[in-house]
């Protein structure tokens, strides 16, 4: 897969504010389908295991089968290179902007 459509994935996985509520809720130990589905009342069982799959093809969520379980752990690298690719860089230009302008209404 392309760094391009492995991008894409990652911004359709986060496009979801179902998806960033599951990956808040695995961001400090994983958790299994069953305790996702009861974070969740809202949703059923097929809606959770669909936003799965979007998190999984995006490589945001790590499953492992442990018996009848299936456990779901977060991986953040995505979510890094998409931070060291955009949003560093562009934060970076920003602040020099705004340090800039500071300046110069200040001079």
């Amino acid at each position: 897969m392309s760094t391009e459509s492995i991008e894409d994935a990652v911004f359709k996985a986060l496009a979801n504010g179902k998806r960033r509520q599951m990956l808040d809720a695995i961001k400090l130990a994983p958790l299994t389908t069953r305790a996702l589905c009861e974070k969740f009342p809202d949703m059923d069982r097929c809606t959770v295991m669909q936003h799965l799959k979007v998190l999984e093809e995006a490589d945001l969520v790590i499953p492992r089968k442990e018996g009848r379980e299936r456990w779901n752990h977060l991986n953040a690298l995505p979510i890094q290179a998409i931070h060291d690719r955009w949003i560093s860089r562009y934060a970076g230009h920003a602040m020099n902007v705004l340090s800039a302008l500071k300046d110069e209404l200040k001079g």
